[in-house]
């Protein structure tokens, strides 16, 4: 009996552990977005240049999902109940900016394709006016998948399901298992989609590159880094789309397992792919670095900037 206590206070200390390692990681990349979203507000510069508006987009939309993500994790962890009717809405606005974040970064990719490949027309293809336009495309795109659940949804549940209390969780509003296969479908083909921009972007900027000189040289290789960091970023995200069903199989072979997998995946495939952001943009740009710089160090670098 002694050692089954035991065992159970090591579980616990385990969890306790973890709960605090995403309470501090947590806290971090919000304090960083929030000090970038900052800096791109306080220069016209940031805030009428389309890749810095999809940048500040990209870190509002991480926010929305560490916050969303982090309020579901509690709740769980604690173990606290809400209206359904309340959990079907942060459910939605989760699924919403889960999509939101690969399918910009995916605009970001063809806004780099068409900066290094198509020079003469960036500045009328990429305008702050197209970047808002883009930004509703982005929203419609990626409230697709929503929509779709939505409909099967209220065409399934019933009207007690909305007034009654329970623990949130995204597997509440599946009544039948041919809408998990839909939404795997739904989200391997958003995963395909995003993947053959990002390749055709990449062999077509290398294409260029092998042919550049000089400075333009210079300046396409590190378009092209900018490409393999966000392609490697957006996989991690669309990772997170195959979570859920990962998650969902080995709970039902491995349900000891479970708990290990579903907190690798949200640290791997949820956290890790917001702090890859303000690395791309945040500190290898070098115009952001040095605003961000000046703000940090309360305009000790102006001249600099000003340069």
């Amino acid at each position: 009996m002694a050692a089954n206590d035991s065992s159970v206070r090591v579980i616990v200390r385990m969890i306790n552990d973890r709960i605090i390692i995403v309470q501090v990681l947590i806290s971090l990349f919000l304090c960083i977005n929030l000090l970038l979203i900052t800096v791109f507000f306080m220069k016209d510069f940031f805030y009428t240049t389309m890749r810095y508006i999809f940048f500040a987009l990209t870190l509002m939309s991480d926010c929305v999902i560490l916050i969303l993500s982090n309020v579901l994790l509690l709740f769980s962890y604690f173990e606290f109940t809400i209206n359904m009717s309340l959990c079907l809405i942060v459910y939605v606005a989760l699924s919403l900016y889960t999509f939101v974040t690969p399918v910009t970064l995916t605009v970001m990719t063809l806004e780099r394709f068409v900066a290094i490949c198509m020079p003469l027309r960036h500045g009328e293809l990429c305008s702050t006016r197209s970047a808002l336009h883009c930004i509703l495309i982005i929203h419609g795109v990626s409230s697709l998948p929503c929509v779709v659940f939505l409909s099967i949804f209220f065409a399934s549940a019933s009207h007690r399901f909305y007034t009654k209390s329970d623990m949130c969780f995204a597997e509440k509003f599946i009544f039948h298992t041919w809408q998990g296969h839909l939404r795997s479908a739904i989200s391997q083909f958003y995963f395909l989609t995003m993947c053959i921009v990002i390749m055709f972007s990449y062999f077509k900027i290398m294409k260029v590159a092998r042919a550049a000189s000089g400075q333009n040289r210079k300046s396409t290789w590190k378009g092209l880094r900018t490409v393999v960091l966000h392609g490697f970023q957006l996989l991690l995200c669309l990772f997170q789309l195959w979570c859920t069903f990962i998650e969902a199989a080995v709970l039902q072979i491995y349900p000891m397992v479970y708990v290990n997998v579903r907190y690798f995946n949200y640290i791997m495939f949820i956290l890790s792919p917001r702090c890859l952001s303000p690395l791309i943009y945040g500190l290898r740009d070098e115009k952001f670095f040095f605003a961000l710089r000046s703000f940090v160090l309360c305009g000790l670098y102006k001249k600099q900037l000003s340069n």
